[in-house]
C-alpha cells in the first residue's frame, strides 16, 4: 500500500459509544468522512468494526525484568503491541532511551513518563533512579522535563526490615513534588500496591496511581472526588500469588497481604468504578510481563465487573481523552484497529485484529 493510496473503512466505524457510521477514509494518512473524489483504482477497502487505535496506559517499551533493553528489542516489543493493536502506549517509566521510535511511523506513538522515581533499595533492581526524600522535588523536575507529560513514582514497596510493603516517601516532601510536577506541566502517577501511601499521594494532589490493589472503603470516597484516576493492570495482578508464595519463607506478613490484594482484586476494581473513579486500561508489559496484552486486560475488567462499553472505552474513546490524543476524528492520524466481530458484543474480539492501521497505512 503506497503513501498516496486511498483507504476506506466500511462496514461499522466505533467513532464514539453512542456515534457508530458506516464508513470513513483515510486521505494522505488522515481520517476524514468526505468521500473524495478519487478512481476506484486508488482505493483499498478494508471491512469490518473499527475502533480507535487501543491504548495501553501502562506498558514499558525498552524495559524487561533485568532493566533496559536494546534498540532490537524495543522494537520487537514495540512491533507486539502494534500488532495487537495498541497504537498508543502511556510508557509508565523505562530505563531506556526510546526517543528513536518517535521517527517510525511503523510503531505505536509513545507518551513517556520519564524513568521510575524510587527510594533507595525499594524497588526492581536497575529499574529506577534511587533516591532520597530530600532529592525527590529535583528528580521529579528532571524527569518532567524529560518526559511527555507524566512523571512516575514508586508510592510503595517491600521493606525488609518491616517485613512488608511500606509508604516510600513522607507527606511533605510528595507533596513539594507533585506540585513542582504540575508547575512544569506535568501529571504524577505512582505505582501503589498497599493501602498506606494512598491518602497521602491523593491529597498531595497525584493525578493518577498504578494497581491501586489497596484502595479501600476509606480512601475510594477521596479518589473519586479528586477524580484521580487508576489503572488496575489486573493481568499483573495475577502474578500476586506465585510473587507470594516465592516470598513465604522470608517475608510471610508480605506474602500474606499480596493474596489478600490478589484475593479481592476483583471487588476493588468494581467499587472503584461504581464510586465513579477513572478506569483505565494498562497490562505493566515489559517487566516479567509479555507485550501485546491489551486485550486481556480489557475483559479482566469486564470480569470485574465493569461494563463492556465502559471496557472498551477505558482502551479507546475515553483513554485517548485522557491522554489528549484524538480518537476517530475528522483529520486526526489515521491510527485505527478492524475487527471481524463486533467489541461491543463480546470484547473478547479484541484478541483478533483483522486489520491494524497506523498513520493511515496498513501495518503488518
Amino acid at each position: 500500500m503506497s503513501d498516496h493510496t486511498v483507504l476506506q473503512v466500511k462496514g461499522r466505524v466505533l467513532v464514539g459509544p453512542e456515534d457508530v457510521r458506516d464508513e470513513l477514509w483515510v486521505v494522505g494518512g488522515r481520517i476524514t468522512y468526505d468521500r473524495p473524489s478519487v478512481s476506484a483504482s486508488e482505493v483499498v477497502t478494508v471491512t469490518g468494526w473499527a475502533l480507535p487505535g487501543l491504548v495501553d496506559a501502562h506498558c514499558h517499551v525498552g524495559l524487561d525484568a533485568h532493566g533496559a533493553v536494546s534498540a532490537a528489542t524495543s522494537e520487537k516489543q514495540a512491533l507486539t503491541d502494534r500488532d495487537a493493536g495498541t497504537l498508543l502506549i502511556r510508557d509508565a517509566g523505562s530505563a531506556a532511551d526510546t526517543r528513536w521510535i518517535d521517527d517510525r511511523d511503523d510503531l505505536p506513538k509513545i507518551i513517556r513518563a520519564g524513568r521510575h522515581i524510587a527510594r533507595t533499595r525499594r524497588y526492581i533492581r536497575n529499574y529506577a533512579h534511587e533516591i532520597e526524600p530530600a532529592e525527590l522535588v529535583s528528580y521529579v523536575a528532571r524527569e518532567a522535563r524529560r518526559g511527555d507529560g507524566w512523571v512516575k513514582l514508586v508510592g510503595d514497596w517491600i521493606d525488609r526490615e518491616a517485613g512488608d510493603l511500606t509508604a516510600c516517601w513522607p507527606r511533605a516532601e510528595v507533596e513539594a513534588a507533585i506540585a513542582e510536577a504540575h508547575r512544569l506541566g506535568a501529571r504524577v502517577t505512582a505505582h501503589c500496591f498497599a493501602e498506606d501511601s494512598l491518602r497521602d499521594l491523593v491529597e498531595a494532589g497525584i493525578d493518577c496511581v498504578e494497581h491501586a490493589t489497596g484502595l479501600t472503603d476509606d480512601t475510594i470516597p477521596l479518589f473519586a472526588e479528586r477524580g484521580v484516576a487508576i489503572v488496575p493492570t489486573l493481568v499483573n495482578i495475577a502474578t500476586f500469588p506465585a510473587l507470594a508464595a516465592g516470598g513465604e519463607a522470608k517475608f510471610p506478613v508480605w506474602s500474606g497481604h499480596m493474596r489478600r490484594l490478589h484475593e479481592r482484586r476483583y471487588d476493588t476494581v468494581r467499587s472503584a468504578y461504581d464510586a465513579g473513579i477513572p478506569v483505565f486500561v494498562g497490562t505493566d508489559a515489559g517487566g516479567s510481563l509479555a507485550h501485546g496484552l491489551v486485550a486481556a486486560e480489557v475483559a479482566e475488567l469486564v470480569k470485574a465487573g465493569i461494563p463492556p462499553l465502559d471496557a472498551l472505552s477505558a482502551t479507546t474513546w475515553g483513554a485517548r481523552a485522557w491522554l489528549g490524543r484524538p480518537a476517530l476524528d475528522e483529520g486526526a492520524p489515521a491510527d485505527l484497529v478492524v475487527y471481524g466481530e463486533d467489541p461491543r458484543a463480546d470484547v473478547r474480539a479484541l484478541a483478533a485484529p483483522r486489520r491494524v492501521v497506523l498513520n493511515g497505512r496498513i501495518a503488518g
